[in-house]
C-alpha cells in the first residue's frame, strides 16, 4: 500500500462498462514525509477523495478490490483518505546512515 496526493480528476468520455459511474483521479505518489515519488497515476475511487486529499492506495491485481466488480482492467485504486501519518524516529539514527537491503545499517 502506498501514499499519494490527489492532484486532479480524469474525465473519460468512453470507458469500460464496468467503470460506469466510477470516479477517476490523478494521484501523485509520495513518501511518508509527503515528498513526490514517481510519476502521477490514474486511479479509481469509490469514496470521497478529491483534489488535495492525501490518500492510501493499492496497485496491481488487488486494485480491483475497491470496486464491486472484481475483474476490471484497473492498475491502481484508492482505499482510504488519510487523516494523518506519524513516522517513528529511531533515536539511534545518526542522520547519515542508510538502511541496507537486508534491513541492516550501512555507514
Amino acid at each position: 500500500m502506498h501514499l499519494g496526493t490527489v492532484i486532479g480528476r480524469v474525465v473519460a468520455s468512453r470507458k469500460d462498462e464496468a467503470l460506469a459511474g466510477v470516479k477517476l483521479l490523478l494521484v501523485e505518489p509520495e513518501d511518508e514525509q509527503g515528498n513526490a515519488k514517481g510519476e502521477p497515476l490514474v486511479m479509481v475511487d469509490v469514496g470521497p477523495a478529491g483534489p488535495g486529499d492525501r490518500v492510501w492506495w493499492i496497485e496491481g491485481r488487488e486494485a480491483t478490490l475497491v470496486l464491486s466488480e472484481p475483474y476490471v482492467a484497473v492498475d491502481a485504486g484508492i482505499v482510504a483518505v488519510v487523516d494523518s501519518v506519524d513516522v517513528a524516529v529511531d533515536p539511534a539514527d545518526d542522520g547519515g546512515a542508510d538502511l541496507a537491503a537486508d534491513g541492516g545499517v550501512e555507514a
